[in-house]
């Protein structure tokens, strides 16, 4: 029916197909582990079930809320409609302000508590470093 030519075609698109089927599904699961959702305080207070993976929250740190003991900072990150409590344990970025925005990843204690290990201060596009602002000469 079909000649030699062609079923070695088939098989050989076949086999590319299946190929990129399998890679594409080892890269997708390999990245699974490395991908974390970002959430704002309103989304995690819809949540029916806390998750126990890492997460980001997002939004703005309240003005009034920020509160640092020895070695730990608690402030409040709000969508203007809820909030979340945040504790963190380190160092905090420079840019990191009460009512400027801020990314917390960390784990869900509940749905009023976060705990964050690491804090991602945003800026706007007009930001500029220092060091690079000195050395265009601008002030």
């Amino acid at each position: 029916m079909y000649g030699r030519k062609v079923k070695l075609r088939f098989v050989f698109v076949v086999i590319v197909l299946i190929t990129l089927i399998l890679t594409t599904f080892l890269i997708l699961k390999s990245l699974e582990e490395n991908v974390v959702y970002f959430q704002s305080p309103s989304e995690i207070k819809s949540l029916s079930e806390i998750d126990k993976s890492k997460i980001r929250v997002g939004g703005m740190v309240k003005k009034n809320s920020i509160s640092i003991s020895s070695n730990e900072v608690n402030f409040i990150i709000t969508d203007f409609k809820n909030e979340i409590n945040v504790s963190y344990s380190g160092a905090v970025p420079n840019l990191f302000a009460e009512g400027k925005g801020v990314v917390a990843e960390g784990f869900l204690k509940d749905r009023n508590f976060f705990s964050a290990t690491k804090i991602l201060a945003k800026h706007d596009e007009n930001y500029m470093p220092p060091e690079v602002k000195e050395a265009l000469g601008e002030k």
